[in-house]
């Protein structure tokens, strides 16, 4: 499929990478088909890039690569609707904020996840607790480079 960005010009990506959030992301609810996009650097920073609005984009990172202790449960509602188990090797990114004027201060979304289905390419943009903060920062604590894990109500889901 070929669609245009406002940062990278006209695009061309297989159907199979096309990713579908069936209520959309916080904020931007019609729009719900979008696609990663790897960063030009070594970063591990990606894109979520959505494919209907071509100004679009969020840059989102699995959180264990800054945060080893996060783990969230996720809701049966959640699961239904990415049309996922707990045995699935369910995926987890998070939403960056990066100030354009201290790019080093950026920070996480550790409250609005997103959890990602590769087998049914389904996902959903969970909203947490208070406990997770929206606006963590990043470079607060050493990286470690082992998968998100998440949990569902009763069953451990390895990432």
């Amino acid at each position: 499929m070929e669609f245009s960005s406002t940062r990278f010009g006209t695009l061309e990506v297989p159907d199979s990478s096309i990713l579908t959030f069936p209520t959309g992301i916080l904020g931007f609810p019609d729009w719900t088909r979008y696609v990663i996009l790897d960063h030009d650097t070594d970063a591990p920073f990606k894109w979520l890039h959505c494919i209907e609005e071509s100004s679009l984009a969020f840059v989102i990172l699995d959180p264990a690569l800054f945060h080893a202790d996060y783990r969230i449960e996720i809701p049966a509602e959640a699961l239904a609707e990415i049309k996922g188990t707990a045995a699935d090797a369910l995926t987890l990114a998070v939403i960056l904020t990066i100030p354009s004027d201290d790019p080093g201060r950026i920070t996480a979304n550790l409250r609005g996840p997103l959890l990602m289905n590769p087998g049914t390419r389904l996902c959903k943009q969970m909203v947490l607790s208070d406990e997770y903060p929206t606006r963590y920062p990043v470079f607060a604590r050493q990286a470690v480079r082992q998968p998100a894990q998440t949990e569902s109500q009763s069953e451990a889901i390895p990432a």
